[in-house]
């Protein structure tokens, strides 16, 4: 006889509380996720069919009024030190914990290289997902290792930094793997000396605002923690989901054109072209402090969207859709999403 425990299978769930957004939303179906057995065992038993979404700490996902299909929340916890040498150290950290706890933890350890994204909401899984960054720097940089399991044989799998495909908000999960594995654990190697990075200008200067020439690590973090909040809404008080876009690449020849018409236009090369800021655009389109319906454009950043309260996901789309046709039709530049639309 089977006695192995499947993990519990929930009908009719509200989703509200269980992504940044907060969106009226249900799910037929809910699976959580505590331990990476459990996942073997969902996969063993056939329950899991498609349609179904891979949640972490929802910090990029909307939901329709009614997903029909399966979320499976991933809440494992666990952080581990894999190896260590008079340099380095390789931490392990499960998918299921929170992105700005194990920054934190690392800060408190002495072991440095994640501090400038401190505050980042979202869970560790998610992490490579989207190759989260802030301030200069990514997560690509201190990534090792990616295990995940095969949602289709359960076969676990290893990614190494190259096999990630990482760009910029972009991953080889978002792409050839998207429904296809669930990340269970991921490796980084910090470095045990500390060399800030204060390449991003806006960081360099609140450091210099508060006499910081030689910040320590904590005092990075939390400085990032506090520009983070002062100019995006905590998710308790507003829902949102971040950043709304990605902040888009151009090629020289329209940057430069661009830049001769409007000389205030925030910019830098990247790669073969100049990455604008999404904002800036967005801004000048006159979409800041704007709402449709419940769903508005955030006061103090326009690449945020914000649910004024009782926001409806049509109102999100709609928003969404109207800011990115005006900025292609006044700049001829496509704005993409970077907050993710689940539908089933």
């Amino acid at each position: 006889m089977d006695t192995t425990q499947h993990p519990t299978i929930q009908h009719d769930v509200s989703l509200k509380a269980r992504h940044t957004f907060g969106l009226d939303a249900t799910a037929d179906k809910y699976i959580e996720i505590q331990h990476p057995s459990d996942i073997h065992c969902l996969l063993d038993s056939g329950k899991l069919q498609k349609p179904f979404v891979i949640l972490g700490g929802g910090s990029n996902m909307l939901f329709p009024y009614r997903y029909h299909g399966t979320v499976v929340h991933i809440a494992t916890k666990g952080i581990r030190v894999v190896v260590e040498d008079e340099d380095a150290i390789t931490v392990s950290a499960a998918a299921g914990e929170l992105w700005d706890d194990l920054v934190r933890h690392c800060v408190a350890h002495g072991w440095h290289g994640l501090e400038n994204m401190a505050a980042i909401p979202g869970t560790v899984g998610a992490a490579p997902v989207q190759n989260v960054g802030a301030y200069g720097v990514e997560a690509k940089d201190y990534i090792e290792r990616v295990f995940a399991t095969d949602i289709t044989t359960g076969k676990s799998l290893i990614f190494t930094t190259e096999e990630c495909h990482f760009g910029y908000r972009d991953s080889i999960f978002k792409n050839k793997m998207a429904d296809r594995c669930i990340i269970t654990e991921v490796w980084f190697r910090l470095s045990k000396t500390y060399e800030p990075n204060l390449a991003y200008k806006s960081l360099m200067e609140a450091l210099k605002m508060d006499g910081l020439a030689n910040p320590s690590a904590r005092q990075v973090y939390d400085t990032v923690t506090r520009i983070r909040w002062d100019k995006l809404p905590r998710p308790e008080d507003m829902g949102s989901a971040g950043s709304f876009f990605k902040n888009p690449i151009i090629s020289p020849s329209h940057y430069n054109h661009l830049k001769e018409i409007h000389p205030d236009l925030h910019g830098h090369k990247d790669g073969n072209g100049y990455k604008v800021s999404a904002a800036w655009l967005i801004e000048q389109c006159g979409w800041k402090g704007r709402n449709m319906g419940r769903c508005g454009v955030y006061v103090k950043q326009p690449l945020v969207l914000v649910n004024l309260g009782g926001c409806t996901f049509d109102e999100v789309r709609n928003l969404s859709e109207a800011i990115m046709q005006d900025v292609e039709a006044q700049f001829d530049i496509p704005l993409e999403r970077e907050a993710l639309f689940s539908i089933a």
